[in-house]
């Protein structure tokens, strides 16, 4: 049952190794047409809220300040 296999010679591995990196380079391709505009809206998104959150704080932090004429 033994099988007798050839040395693997470092074209083998080489050439390995280029299928990996093309099958890694299409999907990485794929997922950069998708991740920059989630990635800008979420920026907006994060922005926004900030906003928001801040003007909110600001609020309960100002002082009321009366001028009376005498």
């Amino acid at each position: 049952m033994s099988t007798e296999q050839a040395p693997i010679s470092a074209a083998d591995i080489e050439g390995k190794f280029r299928e990996i990196k093309d099958e890694v380079d299409n999907v990485t391709n794929s997922a950069k047409g998708k991740a920059v505009p989630a990635a800008a809206v979420g920026g907006i998104l994060v922005l926004i809220i900030m906003y928001l959150l801040g003007r909110r704080v600001g609020s309960k932090r100002t002082a009321t300040v009366e001028i009376r004429r005498i």
